[in-house]
């Protein structure tokens, strides 16, 4: 428990203090203080004593800003052990110690020997210790104490946060709080009045004042109104020392603006206007403005205008600008000077937004009275339509009226119109117009198909004065004909199967008409009956402007024929009907049983993207039962070679047929798309050029002409080539690497050709004898037949 001198207070607290210095004296460097000594004396051990008060500081005290020439005394340390012999050295170590505070190692003196500032740091921290010159030995136990700088006025306030910015409204109650400002003193608040701020107005009365303790700002005056004055400076001053004389002071700047209230009613300048406006003026457009003032600023000056009564009230109508808060009086039907000269008009203009507590003030509306003169001006010829609609024919002739437009003009004079055509448009240039009577004539013959409307503007002005000019749209129909005959939709791609049926329907057709639904709405369909009945294929007309397709046989072969040509003739239902030819074309085919195209060209079977798994099979089989019938041939031949003993190597005079082997899995003879084997063995029977099923021909094939002459005219080596190139450039032909020879046996041979392809299937009973009179070249042909002959005869 640390004891100091003010302590004694009250007798026992007198003796209590006796006591102790007392047992100090007499204990002097035996006891240790407990609570301001972190050191304990060399040789001893710690006993709990009281500690001497002799050498016991709580604090020492120094005064800030000091600004004498000598150092500034802060206090004394001294040892009750010290007689003032100079035996006892005092030493002083802490924060500044050495530095800003020195003492006299004798006296114990301690000094300051700069100026401190307070609110820079408020205290230092230092420690003292006595011991013998002599020994250097402790006398007193270390003791800590503390050395405070003792606060004088040298900060003045300060507002941080000026100047301020800020508003109230207009006709706000005196004393309506408008901002509190705050001033901060850097000054010691605990120790005297150095820090004690008032506040004060230097200027801005008598409309605000201050509370002095607070700093809160408030209105002084009632009704302070906006539109009188809108801007206030107010200065607030803040001073120390509780605003006593010789205290610092600050001061600040406090920008106060009034915002607008409702507190203004608008109102006319006058209370009558006079405003012209011609009779030319157009519907919609505006003829006029007016504005009521009103003193206050945004939505407290919104207005809006209306016509509360008067008889232009139907004429006319007025709506409001929002940026200029004006009235803005438009027309809403045509003026005519000869009819009414003058009308008026009642205008009411009202506040949108208002505020109830200054509805005393009011009202917050205004009515002026407005009077309209109409201007008498020369009008231009007015139409007795605002647009015309007119009918003509197409293929009608030049010349042909089409309608009259009439125009008259308004003003009493009742001047002579002349009419024209504005000529912008080349539509303009099909049709003329009579000056004087307004008829339209047409000036080019029309084509419906090609252009079924014409727009054009037909213009009337007033002989006496040309520059008045009015203007009508016209528009004019052509009405159709029936000048078109009917066609196909489209191109169909008619195919029939193999294996169809008699009476299946292979194809419907359709047709158009470019004639409207009057001319042609209705077709009928047939067969061109120039030609003979056609065993093939018949038509069935369904009455509902499309036709079937009809088969009228069993069975087509695509080796026989492999396309039909169907003429089909289609008129329509106009007045008069018209009718045209179109040919279709129909080809043949291979099926599956469900009706499915399998294939159309001989390619087509080497494609196994388009191969079922059943076709395939059946593929296979056929090759296996051809590889085994060419064995057995193999087999056959060599028998009949060794039952005639003749060598099986035959020498190279003998002239015999060489077979040729590939390594080709391909349909055989069918692959030769490239060429037709019938052609090149005999020109007679060659046909055009035969279209794949998978690929749409470019070009549509023409009707086929069988004359035999030019047949029998044909260069087979040119044709060769020429099939050779269309090969070539054909890409839809699959790229084969197998080259093909063929030989041409010539004219008129007297055995003709000898190819498989035209022979049949079954055996035949023939007699082969013949063959032996053909030559040299038929000789083992005619012995190999002839063996065959006998061997089946037996």
């Amino acid at each position: 428990m640390r004891i100091t001198s003010t302590c004694c207070i009250c007798p026992v607290l007198v003796c209590l203090c006796f006591v102790q210095r007392c047992y100090g004296a007499a204990h002097h460097g035996s006891i240790k203080v407990t609570r301001n000594q972190t050191k304990h004396i060399e040789g001893e051990t710690e006993v709990h004593h009281r500690p001497k008060r002799g050498w016991v500081w709580n604090q020492f005290f120094v005064l800030e800003e000091h600004m004498g020439p000598d150092p500034q005394y802060v206090g004394k340390l001294h040892s009750n052990s010290d007689k003032g012999d100079g035996s006892v050295k005092y030493i002083l170590t802490g924060e500044g110690a050495g530095t800003i505070f020195i003492i006299d190692d004798t006296t114990g003196d301690i000094h300051s020997t700069k100026s401190l500032d307070r609110e820079q740091k408020t205290h230092y921290v230092l420690h003292a210790q006595a011991i013998d010159r002599r020994t250097n030995k402790p006398l007193e136990p270390e003791s800590e104490f503390i050395i405070k700088v003792q606060d004088i006025n040298d900060n003045a306030p300060k507002f941080t946060d000026g100047p301020y910015i800020v508003t109230v409204p207009e006709m706000s109650e005196m004393g309506t709080s408008v901002l509190q400002v705050t001033a901060t003193d850097a000054d010691d608040p605990t120790y005297g009045n150095s820090a004690r701020v008032v506040y004060s107005i230097l200027q801005g009365q008598p409309y605000f004042s201050v509370d002095p303790k607070t700093g809160v700002i408030r209105t002084a005056l009632h009704n302070m109104d906006r539109e009188a004055r809108e801007h206030y400076s107010v200065v607030i001053q803040a001073k120390d020392m509780a605003g006593q004389v010789g205290g610092l002071s600050g001061s600040t700047t406090v920008n106060i603006t009034l915002t607008d209230v409702n507190d203004n009613p608008p109102r006319f300048p006058q209370k009558h206007y006079q405003l012209y406006v011609p009779e030319s003026a157009q519907v919609g457009s505006a003829v006029g403005k007016i504005k009521a003032n009103d003193a206050d600023t945004g939505s407290n000056a919104d207005m809006k205008y209306t016509i509360i009564n008067g008889d232009g009230a139907g004429v006319f109508s007025i709506s409001t600008d929002k940026e200029t808060r004006e009235g803005i009086l438009s027309l809403k039907k045509p003026l005519n000077y000869e009819k009414k000269k003058s009308y008026t008009l009642n205008i009411e203009g009202a506040n949108t937004h208002l505020d109830f507590r200054f509805s005393h003030l009011g009202p917050f509306k205004d009515v002026t009275m407005l009077k309209i003169i109409v201007g008498d001006v020369d009008e231009p010829p007015l139409f007795t339509m605002p647009s015309y609609v007119m009918e003509v024919y197409e293929n009608a002739k030049i010349g042909t009226a089409v309608g009259t437009v009439t125009a008259q003009d308004p003003d009493t004079a009742n001047s002579l119109v002349r009419y024209f055509i504005d000529h912008n448009t080349e539509e303009d240039r099909y049709f003329t117009i009579d000056a004087n009577t307004g008829t339209i004539k047409t000036a080019k013959i029309f084509d419906r198909e090609e252009t079924p409307w014409y727009n054009i503007t037909v213009a009337a002005s007033e002989i006496d004065n040309p520059g008045l000019v009015s203007h009508v749209p016209v528009g004019i129909r052509i009405l159709d004909v029936n000048d078109n005959p009917p066609e196909l939709a489209r191109e169909y791609d008619v195919v029939v199967c193999e294996n169809a049926k008699p009476g299946q329907v292979i194809q419907t057709i359709t047709a158009t008409d470019k004639d409207n639904s009057a001319n042609g709405a209705r077709f009928h369909f047939s067969l061109d009956e120039g030609l003979s009945l056609n065993p093939n294929f018949t038509l069935r007309d369904n009455e509902d402007n499309t036709a079937s397709i009809l088969t009228r046989r069993r069975r087509y072969s695509r080796t026989i024929q492999d396309i039909y040509y169907l003429p089909i003739l289609i008129s329509d239902g106009g007045v008069p009907p018209l009718s045209s030819s179109s040919t279709l074309t129909v080809r043949v085919c291979a099926c599956e049983r469900d009706g499915r195209v399998r294939t159309c060209h001989a390619e087509a079977f080497l494609s196994s993207a388009g191969l079922s798994t059943g076709a395939l099979i059946a593929i296979l089989l056929c090759v296996v039962i051809l590889l085994v019938f060419s064995l057995a041939i193999v087999v056959l031949f060599i028998t009949l070679r060794r039952s005639k003993k003749e060598p099986l190597i035959i020498s190279e005079e003998d002239v015999r047929e060489n077979v040729v082997t590939y390594d080709d899995e391909g349909g055989g003879e069918e692959d030769t798309e490239a060429f037709d084997i019938t052609a090149l063995r005999n020109p007679s029977a060659a046909e055009e050029l035969k279209y794949r099923r998978d690929v749409r021909p470019e070009v549509k094939p023409a009707p086929r002409h069988h004359p035999s002459s030019s047949l029998d005219s044909i260069n087979v080596q040119e044709f060769i080539k020429q099939r050779l190139a269309e090969a070539d450039l054909d890409p839809s032909v699959p790229p084969y690497d197998s080259l093909q020879t063929y030989a041409y046996e010539g004219h008129r041979s007297e055995a003709g050709s000898i190819s498989s392809l035209d022979s049949v299937t079954t055996q035949s009973d023939q007699d082969y004898n013949y063959l032996g009179d053909w030559g040299p070249e038929f000789k083992k042909l005619a012995e190999l037949y002839g063996e065959i002959e006998s061997e089946r005869t037996t």
